[in-house]
């Protein structure tokens, strides 16, 4: 009688969740609705999709090995959720001069959240509110203009740097590059977005990189929230938001204690520019566009999830290559000695004589480009390459494959910077065959801060010290499963003193 009534419960049981497992297979596993004309497709399975060409490897290898089989432009289904992946320079070149209006980064993961939220600059749609924090992160921070006004901030933090590093080259102690790099980059965007207090007052630069580095832990997570974002919602479900929206309450805490001493600092006539106009901005002080106190703080917190990390990242991927290419190491050094000799300290202005550092930048940058995948909606139906994109589609530019694309690239898995000294070389920036920095409206703002902190850390590192490192070479293995293309390994080395006597003259 008890194996009977178990055997009722279960069919019951069976027949109450019947509709939801219906709903599931419907929504999730439904192929799209037939669109002719779509870019070409590899073989899918039932269900999944397209999703068994992501396994074989990290999903950027395995976008490319896709594309590199079946073609630039691909039309691919992971579940039933549409994607167009683009691999191929001359398609990126016609999606951002002929449909870069019609692109956005597409939804948030999870609005409420600090980094990469509704309020933020990096996902708001192309209208009065971006278009104004643009104008004024231009204007007040990221311009030709503005970086000259802040030299003398960076100059500082620069010789800080030096200083620490000489410390630990004279008591022989290794460091972690990756770390100490995000230290540098975070405390120079730091002071320049709000003042010296940054980095004086309770060691703020080291909680924001710890924040930094706990969101780039969540990027993972990030990513598939933002893709499935949409059907999970209507089941009710919110993936991984409890623990990234109890990391992004924490953030919002440290950043609002640090905006409030920054709004005692312009009571009193003082503070950053950037600052001083967001705050107005705050207030409704004569300004075209109020913003809220949320803006402040998911912009500021972009600025160090960002900024800092894609900057710190091709900082530790450059030394990297320099540490296992110890014939480049020596040309730079030489360059760099040849400009600013041994009696000072590299500064910003040298950096425009030094054609070879930044050459060394860029390939780093197009060997391991931080931002490796660009996603993109399309918020208009379009044609590309004569295909037929649907609205809404999810577009992703695999740069990773594109930089390494070797109808573009001679030796293109090779670190070569002699290949951007010619013409030819700049030219392939122009024709959006170099990804670095992105492209488009929604390319970096900050690239030009972004070269000048990564070639002035890097010029110093090399000027100023040689490097042990233990065995032969550097591990060069990727990391998988982030949203930046980031070393596996830590970078420790030791940092050995070149010229004792070296004043730093900033």
């Amino acid at each position: 009688m008890t194996n009977i009534d178990y055997q009722n419960s279960f069919i019951l049981i069976l027949l109450c969740l019947f509709p939801t497992f219906l709903f599931l297979f419907v929504y999730f596993f439904k192929k799209p609705k037939n669109v002719s004309n779509l870019p070409p497709s590899p073989p899918s399975l039932p269900f999944i999709g397209h999703l068994h060409h992501l396994f074989s490897a990290p999903i950027h290898k395995s976008f490319q090995k896709t594309s590199s089989k079946y073609g630039p432009i691909l039309h691919l289904r992971i579940f039933n959720l549409p994607v167009i992946l683009v691999s191929s320079a001359s398609v990126v070149y016609e999606i951002f001069k002929d449909h870069d209006m019609n692109a956005s980064h597409g939804p948030v993961a999870i609005d409420e959240c600090l980094v990469f939220g509704s309020s933020g600059f990096v996902k708001a749609p192309y209208g009065a509110y971006f278009k104004f924090m643009k104008k004024l992160i231009t204007t007040n921070m990221l311009g030709p203009q503005a970086l000259e006004r802040s030299r003398g901030v960076r100059a500082a933090e620069v010789e800080r740097f030096y200083i620490y590093l000489l410390d630990k080259a004279m008591k022989k102690k290794s460091i972690e590059i990756g770390e100490e790099a995000m230290r540098l980059v975070n405390s120079i965007l730091g002071n320049m977005s709000m003042g010296r207090g940054f980095s004086e007052e309770n060691n703020n630069e080291a909680k924001v990189s710890k924040f930094a580095l706990e969101f780039i832990g969540f990027t993972n997570k990030m990513l598939f929230a933002q893709i499935w974002r949409k059907p999970l919602e209507k089941l009710g479900i919110s993936p991984f938001k409890k623990e990234i929206m109890d990391a992004s309450y924490r953030f919002e805490e440290l950043l609002e204690r640090i905006i409030v001493k920054c709004e005692e600092k312009v009571d009193q006539h003082q503070g950053t520019e950037i600052m001083k106009t967001l705050l107005a901005s705050y207030r409704g002080e004569n300004t075209e566009y109020k913003v809220t106190r949320n803006h402040i703080k998911a912009l500021l917190a972009e600025l160090f999830f960002g900024a800092g990390h894609s900057s710190s990242t091709t900082m530790k991927w450059t030394m990297a290559e320099l540490m296992n290419n110890p014939k480049i190491f020596e040309r730079l050094r030489e360059e760099i000695i040849s400009v600013v000799g041994k009696t000072r300290l590299i500064q910003e202005t040298d950096l425009p004589k030094l054609p070879y550092l930044k050459a060394i930048i860029k390939e780093s940058l197009r060997l391991h480009p931080p931002g490796y995948l660009l996603p993109r909606e399309l918020e208009q139906g379009c044609k590309i390459r004569g295909f037929y994109i649907p609205k809404n589609t999810l577009l992703v530019i695999n740069a990773y494959a594109v930089m390494r694309d070797p109808n573009s690239w001679k030796d293109p898995d090779e670190f070569k910077p002699e290949r951007f000294l010619g013409q030819e070389e700049e030219k392939k920036v122009k024709e959006l065959k170099f990804l670095g920095f992105s492209a488009g409206r929604r390319a970096c703002p900050g690239s030009n801060l972004g070269n000048i902190i990564v070639e002035i850390a890097i010029g110093v590192m090399v000027q100023c010290f040689d490097w042990e490192i233990e065995g032969e070479n550097v591990n060069m293995e990727e990391t998988s499963g982030r949203m930046f293309l980031a070393m596996a390994h830590p970078l420790k080395c030791t940092p050995l003193p070149r010229i004792l006597n070296l004043l730093p003259t900033l």
